[in-house]
């Protein structure tokens, strides 16, 4: 190795004085300064792409809100601007496309927005004809205080009070206030059905709609509140990973304000083209820099799902899980107070998966999730299985199991339905009480109404849901038994 001696003058100023000067010696073998482009061409490029990929897996969560949002505004047709419900006028199907959605239950989806309206009120009605079960989210997806029963109303209703980032204004009395960091979100609210004949649903819908959402400066005369059917239409929420991501970063960037946790982003924002203020018009060479870099962390994040994801099983030896790690609930639950964590990566994973937290996890409903079967391997579309939900499952309300894309973590496109619950009509019952449900291409013979149809193309997963969930779950003196391939 051949070592030459260059001098560069580098030296230490106290006041006019100079303190040191000297002589470097360098290994000639490594890039000098005003070295060739090329080279440093290349070094910013990956540079550049590096910090891509990172920005996608922090920002998973907000962008994961601002694909609700646009499908709100152009899919729904409810135009720009917060403040208003998109609902569903019966059980949905396929074409809502969120993530991991659950089709045995009547959606509401209040988006709100506080920058140019101030404080914003969320009233929910007493569960008196019916109940609600949700959760109030910033745009970031952190719980800000659930509602109804498990809520802070306890079930006898209530006016919520959303304000903006650092309102100094005294909060009026009669309201459960809640400070936020962001000027919009919104509420996942469930109105919970009590069977599902037409009349009930019917019911849960009416019931849902007595929710209301305005400005508190109208509180004296509130207008009526905008309720956006998505019944018939595609509400496409799922993920892009293309341009299309940075462009809804982009607009996170330029409408929410930067939170102290996160302010090491700006410049690496900043280094990619999303900066506030200036808009986000990437070259011909940067936008195929920023194609590469979101394939590429879409990868990541599927890799982690698939294999380092998940908290152990819920029950030694199986293969449910619940889907989201100790290290994201405890940050969601506390707005990611413990200074020494900021688990970005789990939490990346998690809104790649699904949408909303609920402030406490485990109060009003419960999850677990599986894409293998018993043995082990994934669940594929092609074969067909059984689960035996086991007797006297510990709800107070009612369990589902419902299919997802293993891609996309959506609802299968163009499956006559999704999920079967204990709800559903005609559910045939074992002897000993237990249901066995079955997940394949085709119905085994006489099992219709126990049978969740999948796409013989693909891979699926499953998410078994608990509404008021019980002791006995959590004690695990009740097991869910794993999907077992069928012959």
């Amino acid at each position: 190795m051949k070592l030459t001696r260059q001098c560069i003058s580098f030296f230490f100023l106290a006041g006019s004085t100079i303190l040191a000067v000297g002589c470097r010696t360098n290994n000639s073998t490594q890039p000098q300064l005003g070295g060739s482009t090329s080279a440093s061409d290349d070094l910013a490029h990956r540079t550049i792409k590096r910090r891509a990929v990172e920005a996608v897996i922090w920002s998973t969560p907000a962008v994961n809100f601002d694909r609700m949002y646009q499908a709100m505004v152009h899919d729904a047709n409810a135009g720009d601007g917060g403040n208003k419900i998109v609902y569903w006028s019966r059980l949905f199907d396929w074409k809502n496309q969120t993530l991991t959605p659950n089709p045995d239950s009547i959606y509401l989806m209040a988006f709100f927005n506080t920058k140019d309206v101030g404080p914003v009120v969320l009233e929910i009605p007493p569960a008196d004809e019916g109940s609600i079960t949700g959760s109030i989210d910033d745009c970031w997806q952190t719980a800000i205080e659930d509602v109804g029963p498990a809520g802070l109303d306890k079930g006898k209703g209530g006016k919520y009070l959303i304000l903006p980032p650092d309102y100094k204004d005294k909060a009026p009395s009669g309201y459960f206030v809640l400070e936020t960091h962001n000027y919009e979100g919104f509420a996942l609210l469930r109105s919970t059905l009590k069977s599902n004949t037409d009349a009930d649903i019917a019911k849960a819908v009416a019931y849902g709609k007595r929710i209301k959402i305005y400005p508190l400066s109208q509180a004296v005369h509130p207008p009526a509140t905008q309720f956006v059917d998505a019944i018939s239409i595609v509400f496409d929420a799922t993920i892009p990973w293309d341009m299309r991501y940075f462009e809804s970063l982009n607009r996170i960037v330029q409408t929410e304000p930067w939170l102290p946790r996160d302010k090491a982003m700006i410049d690496q924002l900043r280094s990619i083209g999303i900066e506030k203020g200036k808009p986000f018009s990437p070259d011909a060479k940067m936008e195929e820099t920023l194609k590469g870099a979101v394939a590429e962390a879409h990868s990541w994040l599927a890799d982690q799902y698939e294999h380092s994801y998940f908290p152990p099983p819920y029950y030694d030896g199986g293969n449910w899980h619940v889907p989201v790690s100790p290290d994201v609930i405890e940050g969601l639950h506390t707005f990611y107070g413990d200074p020494d964590k900021y688990p970005i990566d789990g939490r990346a994973v998690a809104y790649t998966l699904g949408f909303f937290s609920a402030k406490h996890f485990g109060a009003g409903s419960f999850y677990l999730m599986t894409f293998n079967d018993k043995d082990g391997h994934s669940l594929e579309g092609s074969n067909t299985y059984r689960l035996n939900v086991s007797a006297n499952a510990p709800v107070s309300q009612y369990w589902s199991a419902t299919v997802y894309d293993r891609d996309t973590h959506a609802l299968i496109r163009n499956m006559q339905w999704a999920s079967r619950s204990s709800q559903t009509p005609g559910l045939q019952k074992n002897a000993d009480g237990s249901v066995d449900i079955y997940f394949g291409p085709k119905a085994p013979s006489g099992k219709d109404s126990n049978w969740v149809p999948t796409s013989a193309s693909g891979k699926f997963e499953v998410l078994f849901r608990l509404y008021g969930p019980q002791k006995p779950l959590f004690d695990k003196t009740w097991k869910l038994p794993d999907i077992e391939k069928s012959n």
